[in-house]
């Protein structure tokens, strides 16, 4: 009698994988993982985060990295030095720095990982297209994923030829630049690396702009409704030229309300269960946003002047800069000590302060919260506009000033506060710009447009809704294709 036959059992193979490499900073990792955790609900695919940084990862990667599903996995490369640069380095030099230094550790991780995967695409974030080069390497399509707005997407893929006709500063022009599609913006409130033509800044924005046209697409964190003009202009055909393909897939935000949301969470949920609906003001900078210690005095008695409810992220203040804290939010210095004298007590019950930190997406989805003043980064404008928030809008750098045209000169959802002769927002025009959006009929207008918009978020994010497709789109090309890296490279 013969044995019986072995029946050879092979583990089935690994879903295909997609690489995505952002930038350093919270403001980047995070919308590139909201985009990451929507792709395997469509296929069955496995995104991995390979992480450049200068030092080692922050508390914040860490949480948010460890939370994320198992289709997901992240690796942090080695860290590198810095040690060679000036102390005066501008963030979007550091940002390209990091990824530049980075390619050694970046083509070695690929290759290890090519070994067990199929890898299908290298997504990059918006300072990183020196990362292409692997990409070439490995035979991989290659990506932009734009986490900011279409209008300044449209100004990156328009620089290359603004810096041939124009010959001064930008801030210098009379007449407002002409981005395709968009609306006409004044030179000094393009995006602050660009307000320096001579800056290792400038150099490197320019740098990573004239590589966008060698993606294979642009995955962009914005919607049709949202902008009209630059959206259509970026995904218009045209003879005889070679445009990345334009994916519109916004707003992505993370909307999931933390189970731990710390001190600070709690305090700020139960204050705002206490008030009523649409009565609060939220104010907040962002993650890396700082005001000098003048702008705090005047910001504070601004809102105590205006006599309405506010819930205000209160950080210590710098002088030098306006992103002190884009890096790292931690500081030793108790904020409350740059607050003026006596406005904690004059202000009690009516307004609740806070150090450094909320959750503002909970903030924003409270029946209580009526208006956000905000630096406008671009994370916070798509939570508000989900939301149904209007804004005061508060610019402080990046591409902030232009986002603050588009809410306040385009859609028409924002009030823009005005710089007095002092240079600052002084506490009467701040007085003013609050209760107009709290109580006064503009306001009324902006609340009805930002509902608007807050019904398109949630259509075109729906079931067969336009950012939804594109995203299916995206996950169908990568889980089939077959043009990709192998370990023989």
């Amino acid at each position: 009698m013969e044995p019986p036959k072995q029946i050879a059992v092979t583990a089935p193979a690994p879903p295909p994988m997609v690489v995505m490499l952002p930038s350093p900073g919270m403001g980047h990792l995070i919308p590139m993982i909201e985009f990451a955790k929507r792709i395997p609900l469509h296929q069955n695919l496995h995104i991995t985060f390979l992480i450049p940084n200068e030092g080692p990862p922050s508390k914040a990667q860490i949480t948010v990295l460890q939370s994320l599903p198992s289709s997901i996995s992240h690796t942090f490369l080695p860290p590198v030095s810095f040690s060679d640069l000036p102390s005066t380095t501008k963030v979007e030099t550091i940002i390209s720095l990091t990824v530049l230094r980075s390619l050694p550790s970046l083509r070695q991780t690929i290759h290890s990982l090519s070994v067990s995967h199929t890898i299908t695409a290298l997504l990059v974030d918006l300072f990183a297209t020196d990362a292409f080069n692997v990409a070439d390497e490995f035979n991989l399509p290659k990506y932009v994923f734009y986490p900011s707005t279409a209008m300044a997407l449209s100004l990156f893929l328009y620089l290359p030829r603004l810096d041939q006709e124009v010959h001064s500063e930008y801030r210098e022009l009379t007449e407002p630049v002409k981005i395709p599609g968009c609306i006409p913006v004044h030179g000094k409130d393009l995006l602050d690396p660009v307000q320096d033509r001579k800056n290792d800044a400038y150099r490197s924005v320019l740098r990573n702009a004239k590589r966008y046209t060698e993606a294979d697409g642009i995955i962009e964190n914005s919607f049709l409704e949202l902008e009209p003009g630059p959206i259509k202009e970026l995904q218009k055909d045209e003879p005889g030229k070679v445009k990345p393909v334009l994916y519109p897939v916004g707003p992505l935000i993370n909307r999931e309300v933390l189970a731990q949301t710390g001190p600070n969470g709690s305090e700020c949920l139960k204050w705002l269960d206490n008030q009523p609906h649409g009565s609060v003001l939220f104010v907040s900078f962002g993650s890396g946003g700082t005001l000098s210690s003048k702008q705090i005095i005047e910001l504070a008695l601004g809102l105590e002047k205006s006599e309405q409810r506010f819930l205000w992220v209160v950080r210590s203040p710098n002088d030098k800069v306006a992103n002190a804290s884009y890096f790292s939010a931690e500081t030793d210095s108790d904020p409350f000590n740059f607050l003026p004298k006596g406005f904690l007590e004059r202000t009690k019950g009516r307004g609740l302060v806070v150090s450094s930190w909320a959750p503002q997406p909970q903030v924003l989805a409270h029946g209580s919260t009526g208006g956000f003043l905000s630096h406008c980064g671009w994370n916070s404008v798509l939570e508000s506009v989900v939301n149904g928030v209007p804004l005061v809008v508060w610019p402080l750098y990046a591409e902030q000033k232009m986002n603050a045209v588009i809410l306040t000169e385009d859609v028409k959802v924002g009030l823009r506060p005005n710089v007095g002769e002092s240079g600052l927002i002084e506490r009467q025009e701040i007085t003013s710009v609050v209760k107009c959006l709290m109580e006064g009929e503009e306001g009324k207008k902006l609340r009805y447009k930002m509902k608007d918009l807050k019904e398109a978020a949630a259509k075109t994010l729906g079931e067969n809704g336009t950012s939804t497709n594109m995203i299916s789109k995206l996950a169908l090309k990568w889980s089939n294709s077959n043009s990709i890296s192998t370990a023989t490279n």
